[in-house]
């Protein structure tokens, strides 16, 4: 593939990621205006709707976390060029995020309404709050190299990529993951719980509980004794309170 055609690529890939991002939020907000959402879709016996919706949340899981794994890119960019591979890895999610939203099947059962409008508009500010937290964060730890474009635009331009550098942007300083603890208040920041809301938030948590600990490894690996004092200095996924000294 040449150079031209990698940015192309990946400028494609990004394009379709961004629209599938912002289709995310809309799905998981149940916004009234989108086709299917967490609680719009086809009609399903509740524990047929309950296996159908496992097996998708398991397929993004797997996929996001098995290409992502330092082995597999090792392998993997022995067939796909290497600065294409984390575009490859951005169009493989959006395709699992597409299946899941085409095969979600809703679960409408009520598992909380918050009617007090005070309450509601505070759980409203957190779903919003969350998805800003997760694009902020991108930007914090380089939005581009996330998504691909940095490497297609380096390899068109003959450019090697800096070796990676352990930083603390913003966020950072607090906590380890803000990206992830981001989505965790996306997912749950609902004013109204149905059954199904609940078992995908559930099911993108467990699976980002587990990516965390891999993350961490491979953070470990590649960073060291560096990477352990900064993860000894700060929340995962809070910001760590610490007692001052008496």
């Amino acid at each position: 593939m040449s150079r031209s055609l990698t940015m192309l690529f990946a400028i494609i890939c990004y394009a379709i990621f961004f629209a599938t991002f912002l289709y995310l939020i809309v799905f998981v907000g149940d916004l009234s205006f989108a086709g299917r959402t967490v609680d719009v879709g086809p009609e399903a016996p509740p524990m047929t709707a309950a296996i159908i919706d496992v097996a998708l949340i398991a397929l993004f899981g797997v996929q996001h976390s098995v290409m992502a794994r330092p082995g597999f890119k090792a392998k993997w960019t022995q067939i796909v060029p290497p600065p294409a591979e984390r575009s490859v890895y951005v169009l493989a999610a959006s395709v699992a995020l597409m299946i899941l939203f085409y095969g979600w099947r809703p679960i409408d059962t009520i598992i909380w309404n918050v009617r007090n409008p005070v309450l509601s508009g505070a759980l409203w500010v957190v779903f919003w709050i969350g998805w800003a937290t997760v694009l902020v964060s991108t930007f914090l730890i380089n939005h581009f190299e996330l998504f691909g474009l940095q490497q297609a635009w380096f390899n068109m331009r003959g450019r090697e990529a800096e070796r990676p550098e352990l930083r603390q942007p913003f966020f950072y300083r607090w906590v380890a993951h803000p990206l992830y603890a981001g989505f965790f208040m996306a997912f749950w920041g609902a004013p109204e719980m149905t059954a199904g809301h609940l078992l995908l938030a559930a099911g993108v948590s467990v699976y980002m509980l587990i990516a965390i600990r891999y993350e961490e490894r491979d953070l470990t690996t590649l960073f060291g004794d560096d990477y352990r004092r900064y993860r000894a200095s700060v929340g995962g996924l809070i910001p760590r309170i610490r007692r001052s000294a008496s």
